[in-house]
């Protein structure tokens, strides 16, 4: 698949979708997921709708367990729903051949996880290169690309230490740039704060936040961090296999202490929180 940013959504697969605008980068429709576990029916997504544009950052915040991770595994074709379908620039996932799955993976999608899943005995600049390496590109440029991107997330002096000798925070920066490397249009990350400390986490956000901007990415992170959450651009709540504005049905569970307790509630009103 072609990454290109000026492509329309005049297809037939978009009309189907009900895409009305340009804008619109990502879609789900009706989207359900079922995972079975002996006779038990487990639905963590129940026909989620949700459009993203171009250039938005946006949270999906909601109690472990919910299908937050599922939800951004189908976004980025890393698995298949029981039913509904993704759009990605007004083309359905679901039409496209294995190779070309591969490809939007790989080229058009960024992922960023709680754990990094760095290769320890291999060098920063080693990891980084990885997804070039795998969809071709020869050794010498992939390490080159991948010293240039560890420069932007200011591991520049780090590209030869091998990642088991990096600190957790120097870790997920590394793994940003692995996801940045090719270039994609959009970012998936999956509670990329959740396994650090409070100042650490808070690097990493505003990296993320600055290489958004600079890079015209469109973003969507899972997290339990509402603090971080109600600094994107809206914030959506998975719960019960549906997805709503806000959080205000979370403001129970923060109380209780989970991992967002004390970060507070974002109202309708605020804004970047009233659409799906």
């Amino acid at each position: 698949m072609q990454k290109d940013s000026s492509v329309t959504v005049e297809t037939e697969d978009a009309n189907a979708a009900g895409v009305a605008t340009s804008r619109e980068i990502l879609r789900a429709k009706s989207l359900r997921k079922v995972f079975y576990s002996g006779s038990q029916e487990i639905v963590p997504l129940g026909g989620i709708d949700l459009s993203v544009e171009r250039g938005e950052m946006i949270a999906i915040v909601g109690p472990s367990g919910t299908g937050k991770s599922t939800l951004l595994h189908l976004l980025g074709a890393l698995d298949t729903p029981t039913s509904g379908a993704v759009y990605f620039a007004g083309n359905s996932l679901r039409t496209l051949r294995e190779a070309e799955l591969a490809e939007y993976r790989n080229k058009s999608v960024g992922f960023v996880w709680q754990r990094h899943h760095l290769l320890p005995d291999f060098t920063a600049a080693e990891n980084v290169a990885m997804p070039l390496l795998a969809g071709g590109k020869a050794a010498g440029p992939a390490l080159s690309a991948a010293g240039d991107w560890l420069a932007e997330v200011g591991l520049g002096d780090r590209a030869t230490q091998r990642a088991a000798e990096l600190s957790g925070g120097e870790q997920q920066r590394v793994a940003i740039a692995r996801a940045l490397v090719n270039n994609p249009v959009i970012l998936l990350a999956d509670e990329p704060t959740g396994d650090l400390d409070e100042r650490s986490a808070e690097n990493i956000f505003e990296l993320m936040q600055g290489l958004h901007r600079s890079h015209h990415l469109t973003s969507i992170l899972a997290t339990h961090n509402l603090q971080l959450a109600r600094r994107t651009d809206r914030v959506l709540t998975l719960e019960h296999g549906t997805l709503t504005p806000g959080v205000e049905a979370l403001a129970g569970a923060a109380a209780g202490g989970s991992r967002a307790a004390g970060a507070g509630a974002i109202s309708p009103g605020e804004r970047g929180v009233t659409r799906v």
